[in-house]
């Protein structure tokens, strides 16, 4: 690493109080295979000077966030600084100063990016630059995608995740189709070489809230090391018979055959039975208080979701210039809703009327291996880093339902028995899905100068669907295929600034292509155009960084009602999105931390319409539903004594509509986090948190019916003890 000047050394020193102080329990150890040195500090131009000290030992304390190695934007092992797009990482350190159990408010931290959870999508949707969806942002786990976008339930809790990689805009050269508005990576702890350490989280809350937690890993010997962890939790929540509860554990063994070879089994497995909750309608128009509280689903309602990973891995490195990876792995998802799920009050009688009782199975497995190669080589007399890979998968999928949907009742809003389910058709298995999927790809990083450096990136996916009709025979094939590319500089203006531009072009199916019908198996993927340039910014001596970025995206290709026969649907529809993103993080003094990130966006529908009783209405430079245009966090840690630390985190989710026509309005919305951890010895923290102090009533998500929305957590209190051993 690079030589540095005494007042440099003098404030790296003086940082490191506030590093060692910050509610460490959760920190992972750094893998023993982390690079020794910065992706900056590898170029012989940024190596600073100093008169007063020539070349000593002495080394800079840690690296920037910005030095961080990330797969997520890229196979060509590059930092988040030498990569040409936004990626923001979400450490541990970080979500254990925010607190968040649940994955999904902690990925909506992050800038720009925002949650519409509900039942249909497992909890787990996100938005991303105007675009939502697990058809546009995709999520994977240790970088596997569950194909077929059907929503994602692992993971689910923060506990066993190592870090988050968020990379915004179109990420299909990595991960294929469905990925226009980014990509979320959640990565688990995992084995490494060193003590073996022990920690368990215990805590209590409000609402019979109650989490326990026990993780463990290090060397064996030294060749084998392990990671283990498991979590559950329990709430009661704000709502009648709102109870819901989970398990999650997870396991790896690695073992390290030669200094440049090893290989990795693991195993994670998680339970959940969240609330089944499905929000309250709106009365007259409007959010009525006295509902607030009220859950309308039957008595004998059921939600649950049981998944499994199981992956081997095997990494090979047999020199600093080449390393191959490869991972075979397997996913399974059990999914199973048994709920009343539409409720709309009836003015003439006062009463909320509820339809759709629904039971629905999901049954599905994937298999499938994703092996790369990355060499670093010399061209010329330029250095130059290219990539190459592929992907194949093997995925069936079972739906059994009791579609027509039917039954209905009413209730009254208030006081009301909720009875029980109601399933006049029959639950049956209706079709089965497989997809054969395969793809190739390549990228490639050449330094034009020491300062300036050039990344372009191309694959090719393509997939066979097949679906049986269960119930009367027969079935249909679709074949889909694209080519992603993109093609990114960096210029480094310093050793602390970089300027950077991207221009990439991917693809989204239209809908979920695991559960294609015969109407929309007529349809092409749909494809987007991205262009973005920004700056990245390290400044106060490495204890501060900063980024911006601003962008242009236009989707092509919806399906929209035919003008000249609005009964029929086309691919005629293009929606755009532009927008400025902005983040900061920073150690203003030892003792005082803040990260900030604020998103501001323009999205609408360029070409878009809809069949309103026969007629063709146009909704061109409406907003698309679910998507906020303001986004903003602040974070702020302050230690305040050596053993006390406060925390305070305020979110601010700007209007969303609830349906493309942006008749129907979801209000902005702030709420106040607040913490206070007491460090009582060095292996013990006791952590107390209030969230959304304000008790602030908002809406989360519409969940289809338009005039139905899920609200969000009220105010509630948490105790948390965590101790190391």
């Amino acid at each position: 690493m690079r030589p540095i000047t005494v007042g440099m050394f003098t404030a790296l020193c003086a940082t490191q109080g506030v590093f060692a102080q910050d509610i460490p329990l959760q920190d992972s150890p750094t893998p023993k295979d982390a690079p020794a040195r910065t992706a900056r500090d590898s170029r012989g131009a940024r190596e600073q000077t100093t008169a007063a000290l020539p070349a000593v030992a002495v080394q800079a304390a840690r690296q920037t966030m910005l030095d961080q190695t990330t797969n997520t934007g890229s196979n060509l092992g590059l930092s988040l600084f030498e990569t040409p797009a936004s990626i923001d990482r979400i450490d541990r350190r970080t979500l254990n100063m925010q607190g968040d159990a649940n994955l999904t408010d902690a990925v909506s931290r992050a800038a720009g990016i925002s949650e519409s959870p509900h039942p249909g999508n497992g909890g787990s949707e996100l938005a991303a630059r105007g675009f939502i969806g697990s058809s546009s942002v995709t999520q994977l786990f240790d970088g596997v995608k569950p194909y077929g976008a059907i929503g994602v339930t692992y993971p689910f809790d923060t506990w066993s995740v190592d870090h988050i990689d968020v990379l915004r805009g179109p990420a299909s050269v990595i991960y294929g189709e469905g990925a226009i508005g980014g990509i979320v990576n959640v990565v688990p702890k995992k084995p490494t070489q060193g003590p073996i350490q022990n920690e368990i989280r215990l805590g209590v809350g409000t609402e019979k809230t109650a989490r326990v937690a026990f993780g463990s890993g290090g060397a064996i010997n030294s060749k084998l090391s392990y990671r283990f962890d498991v979590s559950g939790n329990r709430s009661d929540n704000w709502v009648d018979r709102g109870d819901s509860k989970d398990l999650s554990f997870s396991g790896a063994l690695r073992y390290d055959i030669t200094p440049t070879l090893n290989i990795t089994a693991s195993y994670a497995q998680g339970y959940q039975h969240p609330m089944r909750y499905f929000g309250i309608p709106l009365v007259n128009g409007g959010l009525d208080r006295a509902l607030y509280d009220k859950n309308y689903n039957v008595s004998d309602a059921l939600i649950s979701y049981r998944d499994s990973w199981a992956t081997l891995a095997a990494e090979w490195r047999p020199s600093d210039a080449l390393r191959v990876s490869s991972t075979l792995y397997r996913m399974k998802s059990n999914r199973h809703w048994y709920d009343v799920e539409d409720y709309s009050y009836t003015p003439a009688t006062g009463q909320i009327a509820r339809g759709d009782y629904t039971e629905i199975r999901h049954d599905q497995e994937q298999i499938g291996d994703t092996t790369s190669a990355s060499l670093t080589h010399r061209i010329g007399g330029l250095t130059n880093r290219v990539s190459v890979g592929f992907d194949i998968s093997h995925t069936t999928f079972q739906h059994d339902n009791n579609s027509p949907y039917s039954g209905s009742s009413s209730v009254d809003p208030l006081d009301f028995d909720p009875g029980v389910f109601i399933n006049l058709p029959g639950t049956f298995p209706k079709y089965r899905s497989q997809a054969n999927a395969y793809a190739l790809f390549a990228e490639d990083r050449l330094d034009l100068t020491s300062r300036w450096s050039v990344v372009g990136g191309v694959r090719y996916d393509h997939a066979a669907i097949n679906r049986i009709d269960l119930v009367n025979g027969g079935g249909f094939s679709k074949t889909v295929a694209n080519t992603g590319w993109r093609l990114g500089s960096v210029f480094d203006l310093s050793a602390q600034t970089a300027l950077y531009a991207q221009y990439a072009e991917a693809a989204d199916p239209v809908s979920s292509l695991l559960m294609l019908n015969a109407n929309s198996a007529r349809y092409t993927l749909a494809t987007g155009k991205q262009i973005e340039v920004g700056i990245k910014q390290v400044f106060l001596d490495g204890r501060a960084e900063a980024t911006l970025a601003a962008y242009r995206i236009v989707k092509n290709n919806l399906t929209s009602p035919d003008p000249s026969n609005p009964d029929n649907t086309i691919q005629i529809g293009q929606q755009s999105s532009r927008g400025v993103e902005a983040t900061v993080a920073a150690d203003l003094t030892r003792d005082l931390h803040i990260d900030a990130n604020v998103s501001l966006l323009r999205a609408k529908y360029d070409d878009y319409a809809a069949n309103i009783d026969g007629a063709l209405v146009s909704e061109a430079g409406n907003v698309p539903a679910g998507v906020p245009q303001r986004l903003a966090n602040v974070w702020v840690r302050y230690r305040f004594q050596p053993a006390w630390t406060a925390i305070a985190g305020l979110k601010f989710v700007g209007k969303r509509y609830a349906d493309s026509a942006n008749r129907d309005g979801m209000a902005s919305y702030t709420t106040l986090d607040l913490g206070l951890a007491w460090r009582a010895r060095r292996d013990t923290t006791i952590t107390f948190r209030a969230y959304n102090v304000l008790n602030r009533r908002y809406v989360q998500s519409a969940y289809y019916n338009e005039t139905q929305y899920l609200l969000g957590n009220d105010r509630r209190f948490e105790l948390l003890l965590d101790y190391r051993f």
